[in-house]
């Protein structure tokens, strides 16, 4: 069994690249089935910062190609993708996961949103019927690895995430957010964390817009928000003083014309946009509107720095856990490649015995009941003994199995 990680990230690609690999949750099911036409069991995660297809098959190149083709077709790039596609393979692919799922591989060191993700990555791929036993057993070690990360080190203490570092990030820029008022477009758990942050930071006013209103106002009764829908855009561009966008459309949900409008209705009052969302929800043109300070995800990475030196010390114990982990997992991987092997082998030794232990008997008529269970056991006994040391060494090292195979002819029997 072989396991493969193809990927691309924030250190990887750019982000125009990386919004054309992006899956948001309610494409993930149109994604799952197309990668179905590759391979049979597979599981997508897809965060702010990240896609990656995770295969467990049975030969490394073609399971390696199917995770490749089904990327470059779904981002529509081609072969233009791969000089940003990283591939990880059997144990650096599970490592990298359980990184993951710790907060460890994130541009917000420690933040909390990707242990969900990979959570919902799983049931996703559980629902559309794409879970083989390796990889369900990969995502629940995972999701183990990156709760303890957080139970057991400061790493997720006072967590910063992708949303409170744009509600930072724009209060930098206009100054006193009690004398502001914020536009949230988005109401999923983005847009219900900028909603929060905002909130306690003591924001003047706070609006919510969604493409159902009843989305908004579900979220804006939660937070003491506004509720609005996304055709009353144009007249709220005009009241606020940030807008921070982070919905899951996969286009632009503010455009250039739009906010130019906006901009001319309200002169010399500048607007600080915060895009956060992949793929962007606002047309890069919009930088160009003279007042307007339009930023997006990648802009956020010089708050994300300064956080990963403050929490370096805290980093050095998660990954202790985290490498332990992994540890634990690739052991059962191991031993999860030789059980067939160990499987053919002890029934082979067994019907060995048996055929062997009912000809002795027919040579020694007239045992008692006793007499024939100590012959049972003794013989049983060999067997287990003669056999300790190889099953052993083929559980803990994985390696030595089609020599098995051959040395005792199990691919004749047909029982692997």
């Amino acid at each position: 069994m072989h396991l493969c990680l193809t990927g691309i990230n924030h250190l990887t690609a750019p982000l125009p690249v990386r919004e054309k690999v992006a899956i948001s949750y309610d494409n993930l099911g149109d994604a799952l089935a197309r990668l179905r036409s590759y391979v049979s069991s597979g599981i997508v995660l897809s965060t702010c910062n990240r896609t990656e297809v995770y295969l467990a098959g049975a030969a490394a190149p073609e399971t390696r190609n199917a995770s490749l083709e089904f990327l470059k077709a779904w981002s529509g790039l081609g072969d233009g993708l791969m000089e940003y596609v990283y591939v990880l393979e059997d144990g650096k692919a599970a490592e990298h996961l359980f990184r993951v799922a710790g907060g460890l591989e994130s541009m917000i060191v420690g933040e909390s949103e990707v242990l969900g993700q990979v959570k919902q990555a799983l049931d996703a791929s559980h629902a559309a019927g794409m879970v083989n036993l390796p990889l369900r057993h990969l995502f629940v070690s995972a999701l183990r690895a990156g709760r303890r990360a957080r139970a057991e080190t400061g790493i997720g203490r006072n967590a910063l995430s992708v949303s409170s570092v744009a509600v930072d990030f724009a209060a930098g820029i206009v100054g006193d957010l009690k004398k502001c008022s914020m536009l949230v477009i988005g109401t999923g758990e983005a847009g219900r964390l900028v909603a929060k942050v905002a909130r306690d930071r003591g924001i003047k006013g706070i609006v919510i817009a969604s493409r159902t209103r009843e989305r908004a106002s579900g979220l804006a009764a939660e937070m003491g928000a506004v509720p609005t829908d996304m055709d009353s855009l144009a007249v709220e561009l005009t009241r606020s003083d940030i807008v921070v966008a982070c919905t899951g459309a996969p286009h632009p949900v503010l455009e250039f014309n739009q906010v130019a409008q906006a901009m001319r209705r309200r002169p010399g009052s500048p607007l600080v946009v915060i895009d956060i969302a992949i793929p962007r929800n606002v047309e890069p043109d919009v930088q160009k509107i003279s007042g307007v300070y339009l930023h997006n995800i990648d802009d956020l990475t010089v708050v994300s720095d300064r956080n990963r030196r403050l929490r370096q010390s805290e980093v050095r114990r998660a990954e202790g856990i985290i490498r332990a982990e992994a540890a634990r997992f690739i052991q059962w991987w191991k031993q999860l490649e030789v059980r067939p092997a160990v499987s053919a082998l002890m029934s082979r030794a067994e019907r060995v015995r048996q055929a062997q232990l009912k000809r002795t008997l027919k040579k020694l008529p007239g045992l008692t009941e006793e007499q024939y269970q100590s012959l049972e056991a003794m013989t049983r006994s060999i067997v287990n003994k003669i056999l300790k040391d190889p099953v052993a060494y083929l559980k803990s090292n994985g390696e030595g199995v089609d020599l098995v195979k051959k040395l005792f002819n199990l691919e004749a029997d047909g029982r692997q």
